[in-house]
């Protein structure tokens, strides 16, 4: 089995394209029927393709679920350094990057409640690929983190399990979206969550630049 998802169409913006259109099809589908029930005619079907067409871009069904679980991934790679580029600030660091950790989250709310649903149904090699983009992920959220300590703005902290208090916080915004959402924006589960979460962290002089952000 390939780690990767051939395709056999070599036009890069044809393949986005199209696989962009398989993927938000299968995510509907996949949620509301769950992802053994769905087949590749039944998202052929709502992507509004033929069936040979998804063949052009993908092997099987679970190509189109690896594809769907790497893309949110992807997506943090891609948005939180954009986030923390120019921010100097070790606080608002941390805090652009947990925004954009947010924010993928809130635009990608199926795929992520997916990904908790379905990593599972994947051969062990892939997993260990969605792993690996997780961790990676998870060192952008940790030097921001490590940063804040080195400045003298947080008490030595567990950087492992903080890092991972942050995550579970963002995925909660997707996972918990039936409770969260009709109380409270995302901005508002922003700053009351970052609140809650830094708090008990800060030493006197990370209170002061905490209240600079305003928050």
């Amino acid at each position: 089995m390939s780690l990767t998802v051939k395709s056999k169409v070599d036009v890069p913006e044809l393949i986005e394209k199209r696989r962009g259109q398989i993927i938000a099809a299968a995510i509907e589908l996949f949620a509301r029927d769950g992802y053994h029930v769905t087949t590749i005619r039944d998202i052929a079907k709502r992507a509004d393709v033929s069936i040979g067409t998804i063949y052009q871009y993908v092997s099987d069904k679970e190509d189109v679920l690896f594809l769907t679980l790497i893309e949110v991934l992807d997506a943090y790679q891609r948005h939180v350094p954009a986030a923390i580029e120019g921010v100097s600030e070790p606080l608002a660091r941390l805090h652009a990057a947990i925004k954009a950790y947010c924010t993928v989250n809130d635009d990608k709310i199926g795929a992520t409640v997916l990904a908790y649903r379905e990593t599972k149904s994947l051969p062990k090699t892939r997993r260990k690929i969605i792993q690996e983009k997780e961790l990676a992920t998870n060192r952008l959220i940790s030097a921001c983190i490590n940063d804040c300590v080195s400045a003298g703005l947080f008490e030595e902290v567990d950087v492992e399990l903080f890092t991972y208090q942050i995550v579970m916080f963002a995925h909660a915004w997707a996972l918990k979206a039936w409770r969260f959402r009709p109380m409270m924006t995302l901005d508002e589960y922003l700053a009351r969550g970052i609140r809650l979460m830094l708090n008990p962290k800060l030493t006197p002089r990370g209170r002061k630049a905490f209240t600079k952000l305003n928050v």
